[in-house]
């Protein structure tokens, strides 16, 4: 499994950032629970909590502001 798709947090624009941002998010969560099973499990949980939704957002967003100071905020 590839953790930092190229190795790399380099990305040529916000956008593009924004969806590696959530390639990691992803690949983190398949990581720590590989179990197929359990992860429907889990969505299934999830899908249908507000707050989980949210906690979701807030790695995504965690993910994103790391890339962006690893690009100079695309300046």
């Amino acid at each position: 499994m590839e953790l930092v798709p190229n190795n790399s947090l380099t990305c040529a624009s916000p956008e593009e950032g924004r969806r590696l941002a959530l390639t990691l998010a992803l690949q983190t969560s398949l990581a720590i629970q590989p179990d197929e099973h359990v992860q429907n499990i889990l969505r299934d949980a999830y899908a249908n909590s507000p707050e989980g939704l949210i906690a979701a957002s807030q790695v995504v967003a965690t993910e994103f502001a790391t890339i962006a100071a690893a690009n100079n905020y695309w300046r």
